[in-house]
Order: C-alpha cells, then structure tokens, then sequence
C-alpha cells in the first residue's frame, strides 16, 4: 500500500481571490507531492508501511525517524488544511463547538484574535491549530512538520504558515493571510464535524484522506 496524493476537495480557482489557483497548484502538486513521494520512498522496507497514515505519523516520532517523520506528517497536516479551508468560508462555528469556544476562549471573536496571534507568532515555518486534548480547545503553533497529533490531541484546524502557502497572493504579509483564513475561509463544518466524533466517540477523531 502506498499513499497517494489526495484531491483537494475543491476547485483550484475556488478560494479566489484570498488564494489563488496558482497558489493552490503550487502547493498541492509541488510541495504537497513531493512530501508524498518523499515519503512512499523513505517508507520502502520500514515497518510502518501499510498502516494508516495517523499511525505512521506517531511510530516515525517515536522511533526518531525524523526523515520519514518531516514528510509523512507533512502529507498528513497538508491534507488537513486544505479541509480546514472552504469556498465561501468564515463566519462563525455553530453547535457543541461553537459552546466550547465560548467555554473556553470567551467567544469566537476572542478565539480568531488568539488563533491569530499564534498563526503570527509562528517564528518562519510552521503551523497554527485549533486541537482538543478530550477536556478543553487549544490553540498552539508548532514548527515546521510538527502536529499536535503525536501528542495525542485532535486535531479540529489548521492553518498553514509557510511562505509558500501565502506569499504568491500576499507577499510578505503573514497578517492578511490569516485575516482571510480566519474571516472568509475556515472551514468550520469541518471543525464541528471533527468536534462532535470527538466528543461522541471518546477522542477516535481519525482523519485518513490521504490513505491510497
């Protein structure tokens, strides 16, 4: 088994004009491919391939493989943020998850002033999540491959803030990139989705799109 690109589960012209289509192709068929080719060939004769991707995630970080690592989990937080974004996105959460922000950010405008600020404080490249640990939200931002994931947490957001995900369409403005992903873009279905089997299903908030 191995793994396979994902589609993106949209058009490349359709988070236009926050993100252009030639950013998306850009990211998805460049970088994104090349973790998953990168990581197709570092998983030849290891142990860890043919399992699902979440745990291929886990096992490279525990075992310190940081080669298979840095691109396997790479695969796996790409494929997560092209779900974290959507056509005609932004807004507010609704539901349980909308609740829980209340709960524990104070509301959804304190949670984007927070998200963003860790999506900004992000030194270089890296990520900013929105991730439940089974008990209270968390947002946290991470350096380069690394995701709450290996530390257990689900995983409900995420924005990517490497250079090349903005910089065709906002230079060298990290600020109106977050702005668009949090006010026009952030998929919260997706969010709310991921929110509930945590919450119905005790934490079993796997996400295994990229999985071939």
């Amino acid at each position: 088994m191995t793994i396979r690109l994902p589609d993106l589960p949209y058009a490349y012209d359709a988070l236009e004009p926050h993100i252009s289509s030639k950013t998306l192709h850009f990211h998805h068929e460049k970088h994104h491919k090349g973790y998953v080719d990168k990581a197709n060939a570092t998983l030849e004769d290891n142990p860890l391939k043919g399992k699902p991707i979440e745990d291929i995630v886990r096992g490279a970080h525990a075992e310190g493989d940081q080669g298979l690592f840095n691109n396997i989990a790479q695969v796996w937080n790409h494929t997560v943020y092209w779900h974290s974004m959507a056509p005609k996105g932004g807004g507010d959460p609704h539901g349980d998850l909308a609740k829980k922000i209340k709960e524990d950010f104070g509301d959804a405008a304190k949670f984007r002033e927070k998200f963003k600020a860790s999506a900004l404080g992000q030194f270089g490249s890296g990520y900013a999540w929105l991730a439940f640990d089974g008990k209270k939200l968390i947002i946290e931002k991470t350096p380069n491959a690394v995701t709450p994931l290996i530390e257990g947490k689900a995983v409900l957001l995420a924005c990517d803030v490497w250079e090349h995900a903005y910089y065709l369409d906002h230079q060298n403005r990290r600020d109106s990139y977050v702005d668009a992903f949090l006010n026009k873009l952030v998929n919260w279905h997706f969010a709310e989705e991921r929110f509930g089997v945590c919450v119905n299903k005790g934490m079993k908030a796997t996400f295994e799109p990229a999985e071939a």
